[in-house]
């Protein structure tokens, strides 16, 4: 989902300079703009990147080194979405209603990202026995 989801965003990204508005945006909106691009398309590689390496390594007995690497890519990928759709909020809501709105709401988002991506998550990691990440039952 995640992959498809940047997928989509990406696109939205791709046909933003070629709209009349688009001149309007402020320096510091552009720069945004093409980070936004730039984490769209890393999160894109790293969310797409374990089906290529699964390819080319399907049936060379590397099943615990293709986890681990697709493991990491994925952590990475999610990574990068939540940067990506952050900034993006940012973008529209400091053009749409800037300053102090526009912080709070891709803050909010940021911060939404972080608690329930990751931080949660890890929590209940560090709190779950060493299962050698298999869960039980419940």
């Amino acid at each position: 989902m995640a992959t498809l989801g940047v997928q989509v965003l990406f696109g939205f990204l791709l046909g933003l300079p070629f709209t009349v508005r688009f001149s309007r945006l402020e320096a510091w909106q552009r720069s945004l703009y093409l980070a936004i691009v730039v984490v769209s398309s890393i999160s894109i590689v790293l969310l797409v990147a374990p089906v290529a390496y699964h390819r080319l390594l399907f049936r060379r007995h590397q099943r615990g080194s293709l986890l681990r690497a697709a493991n990491t890519m994925a952590i990475g990928g999610v990574i990068a979405v939540a940067l990506a759709v952050s900034g993006a909020v940012l973008l529209v809501t400091s053009y749409v209603e800037p300053g102090a709105p526009a912080v709070v709401a891709s803050a909010l988002v940021a911060a939404l990202f972080a608690t329930l991506w990751f931080a949660l998550p890890l929590a209940r990691r560090a709190r779950s026995p060493g299962s050698g990440g298999r869960e039980g039952p419940g």
